[in-house]
Parts: structure tokens; sequence; C-alpha cells
């Protein structure tokens, strides 16, 4: 068995490198690093080349105009309204490491487990974006169905990585898809786009506890089976 090389040695090193960032400090990244990300992330494979994925990314005063109006939109709109469905539940494993990966969040930030307002306060900082300076909307055609959607989450693997291999932190957010049609409507796009996620980015605050830890990974036995 040979060594590792140079290039799987570099992708080890940003796949175990990127983390979700809960805090941001306020510096923007300049336009020209934003594109660099873009244009490595494009080269995702995706169903018969389609490349479905369109982003709409904020900077400046444009994101915090939408910060306030997405929180504000979530105080008074907490319902769910995503364009696809969310998990009906969560069982067994994977129970176990959301559990996991929420203590562990709680346990950084000194939430006790019997604290719901302490942890409602901070899942609703998902709608302030963390206090990320910039924030991509990821969407697809509706006529694309379940399978733009998966090309979208390639997509949004290579955003990541990208962003990682820039020193550029990011928060991949579910949490936005709960309020599609405010989203899309707010940034006046066409009504058959349909809502992925949101990525919040920019330079990690390193000294905020929620940056302190690191979830867990499952085994590759956990998850291979060689047939």
């Amino acid at each position: 068995m040979t060594a590792p090389n140079a290039d799987v040695q570099a992708l080890r090193r940003l796949i175990s490198g990127r983390a979700t960032c809960r805090a941001y400090l306020p510096a923007p990244v300049p336009a020209e690093a934003i594109r660099s990300i873009v244009d490595l992330a494009r080269g995702t494979a995706s169903w018969c080349n389609t490349q479905p994925w369109d982003l709409v990314v904020t900077s400046g005063a444009s994101t915090d105009r939408f910060r306030d109006a997405l929180m504000e939109q979530a105080r008074q709109h907490p319902e769910l309204d995503s364009d696809f469905p969310f998990p009906d539940a969560y069982k067994g494993v994977y129970l176990e490491r959301r559990r996991r990966a929420g203590f562990q969040l709680y346990e950084a930030l000194g939430i006790d487990r019997g604290d719901r307002a302490g942890r409602e306060s901070q899942s609703f900082e998902n709608f302030r974006l963390f206090g990320a300076p910039h924030v991509a909307i990821v969407t697809v055609p509706q006529e694309l169905g379940t399978y733009g959607a998966v090309d979208a989450g390639g997509f949004v693997c290579a955003f990541l990585l990208s962003a990682q291999a820039h020193g550029v932190a990011t928060t991949p957010q579910a949490a936005l898809a709960m309020q599609s049609t405010f989203i899309r409507r707010y940034f006046g796009m066409p009504e058959d786009r349909r809502l992925v996620c949101g990525i919040s980015f920019g330079y990690a605050d390193t000294a905020h506890p929620a940056n302190g830890y690191r979830t867990e990974r499952a085994e590759v036995d956990d998850i291979l089976r060689l047939v």
C-alpha cells in the first residue's frame, strides 16, 4: 500500500479541518475571494451536467437588511414553510448522533440541558446568520425535483471545502429553508425556484466558545459494506 499522495493529504486536511462555524468576525470576505470560492465549486458533478444550482450572495448592508428581515419573519411566523420535506423523525443511531451534536454545543456554551429558553435562543441564531457578514442562498429549479436537490447538495459540499481552502468559515443551514417562501420573495426569485439551504460564511471568531468543539464522525466500518 503506497503512502498517501499530496492530493489525498490536502483533501483530508480540508475535510477534517472544516467545521460548522457558529460565531463570526464582522470583517467581510473580499469579492474576488467569493468569486474564487464559487469558481472552484462550480466544477461539481451533476446529473446529465444540468448544474441546477443558483446562488444569491449578500454582502455588507444587504446582509444586515436581510438578517433583520429574516429574524422578524421567523419571530412572527415560526411555522415550517419548506420547499422540500423535513425529516419525519430521527431514530436509532441518527437520533443519537443528533443529540450528541446538540449536547456538545450546549456544553460549550454553558447551556444546561434543561434550559429550554437557552436552547431556543441558540437555535434562533440560525436566523441571525450567526453574525456572518455573508449568506449564500442555494436554489434549484422545481421541475428537477429530488435529483436537482441532490446535485445542489454536491455543490454545497464543494462550496464548503472551497471556502475552507480560502481560509473562510461556513455554516450550512437547513434552518433557512424553513422560510422558503419569504426568502424567495425577499430576493425576487422566480416562483419555480426551490430553496435547498443557506450557507452563512465569513471569518470565524475562533475565541468564541461555540467554535471551540468538534463533532464526531462514524468510523469507516460503521458506514461501509464491501461486497
